[in-house]
This record gives structure tokens, sequence and C-alpha cells, in this order.
């Protein structure tokens, strides 16, 4: 009985992870008390940032929010934080936590619209280089002023619909058929193998493309992404200025970026270039005019009020009516108001994507307590600041983007820009200084993110979505069809931040 006892708990530990992994997170917490008494706190407080680095970059072997939160809370029960400087840093970034509960959720009811904006752009682009560069646009422009996340499930959502109504049609089934597993190759016919493989390709292109374009545009605005928000509140920048004193870098990094987009079609290298079927086109075309004929006036009345509600958003983002959060939770009360959604479950919908996020999110906040606690981050940023003030900038930049590479880019930007304004707050930097160090870090941990689905919250989304398998999407794969983009907005971006700013 009890080893069946003990093989219960270690199966239950941490779930489906890794054996090895699981062992990996059990040494950490039996190393950490042991690092603390004979090396001291600076040392174990550096092997924690170690430990909580790994435990993002393994994020698709287990969620961080656990093995990060247990490595949090060891570390707050060994005095390396107290439990006030932890609720300092969540009260001190408050507006970051609103954003994510109240923004994503209210996004989550402009759905409807959304997906009939990105529906009509799809089958009616017939140029894939064109429609290519929409996609691209339309997700740079929608994260701008939205939710990278957000943005993203639409694009997956779609994806999945489209992927689906073909997959039935392919297995010789009819478009009023409900009854079919689209996860399964096992009924496609064989006359339709090949046509499916090219039209996976065409959708794992679209959707990086459009992956990308949240990536480009999240960095030019406070709510793109959850870090510009706390790194606008550090600097004491609102929307328009924020977006203003971004737009040396991320203006170029934009065009560069949707120049790469057009010219990895044209010439079909990293995956790009595969053309959507036309017989799988008049399948899809089929479809939507099928829906469209089941669309009620109440539908239609509910797509007017989501535009109208995505222009008060807007409106309210660039005016600064309010905090973003606070707008966030307006946009949650007008939609369902109007649009009859009454009911708490429906309600709670909204807010599955972003609550995970947000908790991890205070996890985050628990480590920057231990480096501010025991200084640990003093001395990099007094080495860089040391340096030539001239090349300050570009270190900054180049510094995030290795970290954001392989972790969470919120948590970095949490980091630096902490350290940057405790650094001004000193009196030991000018404002001016400050500012372009306020670019650099927002844009090296916005913009070489892409290298990796480790960086950006989005592209993780997307590799752990329902889509990923269907279409052949691994995490290599994803990988290399980021490369590029990754060196032309890196290079963009880092030429920008030494020579413009």
């Amino acid at each position: 009985m009890a080893t069946t006892l003990t093989q219960a708990f270690k199966e239950n530990f941490l779930g489906d992870a890794p054996d090895w992994y699981k062992t990996s997170i059990i040494a950490f917490l039996v190393l950490n008390p042991i690092i603390l008494l004979t090396a001291g706190p600076v040392v174990a407080g550096w092997a924690l940032i170690g430990e909580f680095i790994f435990t993002l970059a393994m994020a698709l072997k287990c969620y961080p929010l656990q093995p990060g939160g247990l490595l949090a809370i060891e570390a707050i029960i060994l005095g390396m934080a107290s439990p006030d400087a932890v609720y300092m840093e969540v009260s001190a970034n408050l507006q970051v936590i609103l954003l994510l509960m109240f923004m994503v959720a209210g996004i989550y009811f402009m759905r409807d619209m959304l997906l009939f904006v990105f529906t009509k752009i799809l089958l009616s682009v017939k140029s894939k280089t064109i429609l290519s560069f929409m996609f691209c646009f339309a997700g740079a422009f929608l994260s701008a002023f939205l939710d990278a996340l957000t943005v993203t499930a639409v694009l997956i959502t779609i994806s999945v619909g489209f992927y689906s109504v073909y997959h039935k049609i392919a297995s010789g089934k009819l478009l009023t058929d409900t009854d079919h597993d689209h996860t399964s190759d096992a009924s496609v016919l064989a006359e339709n193998e090949q046509q499916l493989d090219d039209f996976r390709a065409f959708l794992r292109s679209l959707i990086m493309h459009g992956a990308v374009g949240t990536a480009l545009g999240g960095v030019c605005t406070t709510v793109g992404e959850p870090q510009n928000l706390l790194i606008a509140e550090r600097a004491g920048w609102e929307f328009i200025e924020f977006f203003v004193r971004m737009a040396p870098v991320t203006m170029p990094v934009l065009a560069c970026g949707l120049i790469c987009c057009i010219l990895l079609e044209k010439s079909k290298i990293f995956g790009y270039g595969a053309q959507l079927p036309d017989q799988v086109r008049d399948i899809l075309q089929e479809s939507s005019n099928h829906d469209d004929s089941k669309r009620t006036q109440n539908d239609n009345a509910s797509l007017i009020v989501q535009c109208v509600v995505a222009v008060i958003l807007v409106l309210g983002l660039a005016f600064h009516w309010a905090a973003v959060g606070l707008i966030g939770l307006m946009v949650i009360i007008l939609l369902t108001a109007y649009n009859g959604v009454i009911d708490e479950h429906r309600i709670g919908h909204a807010f599955e994507e972003a609550l995970p996020f947000t908790a991890l999110l205070v996890v985050f906040f628990a480590i920057v307590a231990v480096i501010h606690e025991q200084h640990l981050f003093s001395p990099v940023i007094g080495w860089v600041l040391a340096q030539e003030e001239s090349i300050q900038p570009g270190m900054f930049f180049l510094a995030n983007g290795a970290l954001s590479a392989i972790s969470d880019n919120v948590f970095v930007a949490t980091v630096y820009i902490n350290e940057i304004r405790s650094v001004f707050d000193a009196g030991d930097i000018t404002r001016e200084h400050f500012d372009k160090l306020v670019v650099a870090i927002n844009t090296g941990t916005n913009l070489p993110s892409v290298a990796t689905p480790n960086g950006q919250a989005a592209f993780l989304f997307l590799l752990t979505s329902a889509l990923a398998p269907l279409i052949r999407l691994s995490y290599m794969r994803m990988v290399l069809m980021a490369l590029p983009y990754t060196v032309v907005l890196t290079t963009v971006g880092l030429l920008c931040v030494m020579y413009r700013l």
C-alpha cells in the first residue's frame, strides 16, 4: 500500500511532465537552501534566476506557473524576498494585471467581427503574396490596439475552421455532415492526400505571417504586449507618447518586416510560398456562402455593435480615457450588454485564456522581488552604464533580445525596466538617456523574441494550440520559418536603436 501511494504521489507531481523534468525541479528545490547556506544569497539568487528561466524555456514540457511558483514560494520561505516585497511588486504593476484580466477578455467578445473580416480577406484575395501581406499587416494593426494573444487566437480559430471544412470534404463527406473527426487522416481519400498537404503548407505560411505581424504591431503601443504597459508606466508615457517615442525604431522595422513577408512569398524559401489549391478555395467559398445564408438579423446587429465598440476602444486608448484595463472592462460591459450575453458561464469563458498567464505574471513579480531584495542586477546594469554612452542602448537591445529568445519577454522586460528606473531615480543618468534606454529595452524584448516560441506568448500559444498538429507546425519548423524574420527584425531594430535614437 505504501509503495502504491508513493508511486501515486510521484505520478501526480507535475502530471505528465517528463521524469527528467520532474527530477530537475526537485533537484532545484533541494539545492537552493544548500546554495544559500554555503555560497550566500547573491549566488543563490542567480541560481534561482537560472532555474526560473529554465522553467520558461521548457514551457512545452510543463506550463511554468507550477514549477516557477514552487521556486518562488521556496525563495520567500528562505527569506530571499518578503511577502510584503512581492505584494509591493504586484501593486506597482496593477495596470498590467488589469490589462490581462479585462482587455483580453473584452476582445474575446469581438471574435465574431474579427473572424468575419479575416474570412472575407482570405476568400476575396486570389494572390498569395497580397494575401500574406494583408494577414501580416492586419495582425500588426490589430495587435497595436488589441492584444497579440487574442489576435493569434482569432487566426487559429479561422485556420482550424477552414481546415476542418476541407478535411471533411477530402474524406468524402458533405458540408452538412456533423460527425467528422478532422484530427485523424484515416478517412481521407487517397486522391485528396496531396491536396490536403498543400493546404497545410498554405495555412502554415499564412499563420506564421500573421503571428509575426502580431509582434510587428505589438511593439508599437502600450497595449500590444503586456510588458509594454509596464514599460510605459515606468517611463511615464501615455498611449500617443509611447507610440511616438518608439516610432524611430518600430516604423522602419514594420516596413522591413512587411517587405520580408513579400520577399519570402516570392522566393518560396523557409517553407513559404505555398498556394491555396483552386478546389480547396471553391469548397471554402461554398462553406462561407452557406454560413452567410444562415446569418440572422440578430447576428448582423451583433457585428455592428462589435464594430462600434472597436472604434470606441481605439479612441479610448488614443486619448487615454482611463487605465487600459478599465477600458477593457468597459468593452466587456458594452459588448455583453448590447449583444445579450448575460449568462455568467458564457462570460466566464472569456477569462480562460488570460488568467493562467496573469497568475504566471504574479510569479514573475515574486522573482523580480528577489532580484530587487538581493540587488542581483545592479552590478550588471552598472557595468553596462560604465560603457560609452552611445553604445549602451545597443547593448541593452542585444542583452534583452538574447534573453527574450529563450525565456518569456515579459519577465526580461520587467527586470530591466525596474533596474533602469532605479538608476534614473538615483540621478545616475539623465532623462534623455533614460528615454533611449527605455526604447532599447522595449524593442529588444519584443523583436528578437520571435526567434523561438519561448519568447513570445502568442507564438507559444500557437505552438500549443489545436491547430499546430493539424498543419504539422512543430517547434523546429516554427523556429526555421521565423528565422528570416528574426534576422531582419533584429538587425533593423539594432541599427535603428544605435543610429536613430
